[in-house]
């Protein structure tokens, strides 16, 4: 990936009613890039998104898309720019043709041979001249991000692409959506409530809550920074009192303990286990999930 942002977002600020509700999020996209990102109900995931599609102003700090300064060179940064909001708004009388070409109609630099391919991309050749009262909601979200990809944007903002989607159906938009930044060098920015969709689907993460972020990196990296030992142990109380005096423990729904992994430390814990004369039936590392990551990081918040 280039290193010059697609998107960036510096100290971007918000105060509504003399509230702080956004407090300094930073981070950037990049050409090629699907980034995630997640937030618990009220932590300021909706705003930003508004904020960086011009719908509200920010208090201080800035938006650039494309280069283009969202405050200052408006309508040059919205061209760069492709956004839908759950549920594509599309007329159900029209066929996908049809609608295509009444929102081209809105943007006179848009050549009618961008239809054909924008249609191409998102694989509705077939269907493209029947009515969208007959399409699937699958097939309703790909005309609506081919009528988001109308002005060449260089970043696409999917807010919940796999909303009310079948599992097939997440299936098939998680890898179209992998494939429009692959070949087409888009950034996408999605959101979601499924943190194993995001966990898939994505290249890098911000979470956010309480309006920061508090941590942005590529989804591995993140779990990796939080892999826990599974310890099989008897007698449990004993041996959670003597992990207690060296980490951070605690007791799984299977009568287990769990730590974070140290690789110096591992070794070492499970010796004092054996010396005072615990029984260490199994000892394994084990990846959290994106999930429990995000409950951890967000101190059990969930989703929107």
């Amino acid at each position: 990936m280039t290193m010059i942002p697609a998107l960036q977002v510096k100290d971007l600020r918000k105060t509504i009613k003399r509230k702080e509700i956004i407090k300094g999020i930073s981070f950037s996209l990049y050409p090629g890039e699907v980034f995630g990102f997640l937030g618990p109900n009220g932590a300021g995931k909706t705003t930003t998104i508004r904020m960086i599609v011009g719908l509200i102003k920010p208090t201080s700090g800035t938006i650039t898309i494309g280069g283009k300064s969202v405050t200052s060179q408006f309508t040059e940064a919205m061209k760069h720019l492709g956004c839908i909001v759950e549920n594509p708004e599309l007329y159900p009388y029209l066929t996908g043709w049809e609608n295509l070409e009444h929102f081209a109609r809105m943007d006179k630099s848009i050549p009618k041979t961008r239809l054909n391919e924008v249609i191409e991309l998102v694989g509705m050749d077939r269907r493209i001249h029947d009515k969208v009262s007959t399409y699937s909601l699958g097939m309703r979200q790909r005309l609506g991000i081919a009528q988001a990809l109308l002005g060449k944007p260089k970043v696409l903002i999917l807010d919940e692409p796999t909303n009310g989607l079948d599992p097939a159906g997440i299936r098939e938009m998680r890898e179209f959506i992998r494939r429009l930044a692959r070949e087409e060098g888009l950034s996408v920015l999605v959101s979601s409530h499924l943190l194993s969709e995001i966990q898939l689907l994505c290249d890098r993460v911000a979470i956010i809550s309480k309006g920061s972020v508090i941590r942005t990196d590529t989804v591995d990296k993140l779990l990796a920074e939080q892999e826990r030992v599974i310890w099989r142990v008897s007698p449990v109380d004993r041996a959670m009192q003597l992990l207690s005096e060296e980490t951070s423990v605690k007791e799984g729904l299977d009568g287990t303990l769990i730590t974070l992994y140290d690789s110096e430390q591992v070794p070492v814990w499970n010796k004092k286990l054996i010396e005072a004369g615990i029984s260490v039936s199994e000892m394994k590392t084990q990846l959290p999930s994106l999930e429990d990551l995000f409950l951890e990081l967000t101190g059990g918040e969930t989703i929107d």
